[in-house]
């Protein structure tokens, strides 16, 4: 297991991914790519596992691109490419993905997060954009997604300087949902993973791909897409009859 890039731990339907090269700050190489991109896969692929959660092995949840190897091999796609892409394997996922973000998450990590659905962060995450000082253009939709998590001019003054903002200032701007204690991170997730198990995976994955493609296109065409959803959606009325209690005591116990 100490060998293993990444770790794999399944809790009834919740599939947590860890990257595990701890002692390089998770950077990724080769290795983890073809590792993080094998374990995205089998989780999509899995009907056992609802929820994905990713997370890194502390103290960091991801340093980017493993610059050691990096220097040595240069950035050739066809070296990443023949392991498969953690990229693709991971925004192919049609179930929700969390990002559990235990600590820094910087450039290939920053885009990493950015790619999850939502993030929790512990109080020892930080977020930072280096590629500037590592001269490596983004190849991980970090120019679409950062500004669509911060706004523009925020995403530009991060890139452009490649300055670190820590978990609070992540909060306050957009970037991350939640932040908590750092022990308290990974219980804090797997309820919020628990909450999405609960209700109807046919909905959720149907709403997640809505979401997906209307980020992926404009205001106007997501809303026209989600109105030809609506009509063609089904719904049981036994299914919304056998819900309804559990609804509203859910409703009731979040808003006393």
């Amino acid at each position: 297991m100490a060998d293993e890039p990444v770790l794999i731990e399944q809790a009834g339907r919740l599939r947590t991914i860890t990257l595990h090269r701890p002692d390089a700050r998770n950077a990724i190489n080769q290795a983890l790519n073809g590792a993080l991109a094998t374990a995205f896969g089998d989780a999509e692929s899995d009907d056992e596992v609802d929820v994905v959660i990713v997370t890194g092995a502390d103290p960091a949840f991801c340093a980017g691109l493993d610059l050691k190897e990096l220097s040595s091999t240069g950035l050739q796609s066809s070296n990443w490419e023949r392991g498969g892409s953690w990229y693709f394997a991971q925004t192919s996922l049609t179930k929700p993905l969390i990002g559990a973000v235990n600590g820094p998450a910087i450039t290939g990590g920053l885009e990493m997060v950015l790619a999850c659905d939502f993030l929790v962060a512990s109080e020892r995450a930080y977020f930072a954009d280096t590629h500037g000082r590592v001269g490596a253009v983004p190849g991980g939709g970090l120019t679409a997604r950062l500004p669509d998590a911060v706004g523009l001019r925020k995403a530009k003054e991060m890139t452009f300087t490649g300055d670190f903002i820590d978990a609070p200032t992540a909060q306050a701007i957009g970037l991350v949902n939640h932040v908590v204690r750092h022990d308290d991170l990974m219980p804090f997730v797997a309820d919020l993973a628990q909450r999405i198990v609960s209700n109807d995976q046919r909905l959720v994955r149907a709403m997640k791909a809505n979401y997906d493609r209307g980020w992926a296109t404009t205001p106007g065409d997501a809303l026209k897409q989600e109105q030809q959803d609506f009509r063609e959606w089904r719904v049981a009325p036994e299914d919304v009859a056998s819900r309804r209690a559990g609804i509203m005591d859910r409703g009731r116990s979040q808003t006393r």
